[in-house]
């Protein structure tokens, strides 16, 4: 059973005006009264971390996610999300090219896994074994592709790693790492419970992408 968190044991703080926003948008479902709202990071980008947010019902819920109430609106989020998100703050963007929700985190990546040309400290037992199944079942089985994975590192039971050949850029890399690199890595290495992408997308020899040149 999904439990429910009282206001001292929040892990994240939603402004009023955000508040505001997400229950305008739900409303506009036939269903609105029995979605929440799913909050989890998917990845890193400039040494922060990257969120998803979506609405789903509440029966459809994993039952391993922490749900809290703010006002009406129960917020999910997966398990190998919540030890980053706490103290996190979702409030309105002040930007006014850039409108829409922001994400205030005081937590961030472990800044060393961005150091491109720093090779993983293989002596420790944990990064030893996801360098093993990086080497033997991933690449491998992604080889066919034109892609590759390296290890940035391990830290605190989260793998950093960087996508190179065709997987640098792809629009599909997320999926690739949360439904491939990230589920092969997890269910052989019982100390990791997430992966994260440090991969610069929008440089390298043959990205899928550039970005935009003014």
């Amino acid at each position: 059973m999904l439990s429910l968190m009282t206001t001292d044991s929040r892990i994240i703080t939603i402004s009023d005006n955000a508040l505001t926003q997400l229950l305008e948008v739900r409303s506009t479902e036939s269903d609105a009264d029995d979605l929440a709202l799913v909050l989890s990071i998917t990845g890193t980008r400039d040494l922060e971390f990257t969120y998803a947010m979506h609405m789903t019902r509440t029966d459809q819920l994993d039952p391993l996610d922490h749900v809290e109430h703010h006002g009406s609106l129960p917020v999910a989020m997966p398990p190998d999300s919540v030890s980053n998100l706490r103290g996190a703050f979702l409030g309105v963007s002040a930007n006014l090219l850039k409108p829409g929700l922001k994400i205030d985190n005081p937590n961030s990546p472990s800044p060393r896994m961005f150091a491109g040309d720093d090779s993983p400290d293989l002596s420790e037992p944990i990064a030893s074994q996801v360098d093993h199944v990086i080497r033997h079942q991933i690449n491998p089985a992604i080889a066919a592709h034109g892609g590759s994975v390296s290890l940035a590192g391990v830290d605190d039971g989260v793998a950093y790693v960087r996508l190179g050949g065709g997987c640098q850029g792809c629009g599909l890399a997320g999926v690739t790492l949360s439904q491939g690199i990230e589920t092969a890595i997890v269910a052989a290495v019982p100390d990791v419970h997430k992966v994260l992408d440090v991969t610069d997308h929008a440089s390298g020899d043959n990205p899928y992408y550039e970005q935009s040149k003014k």
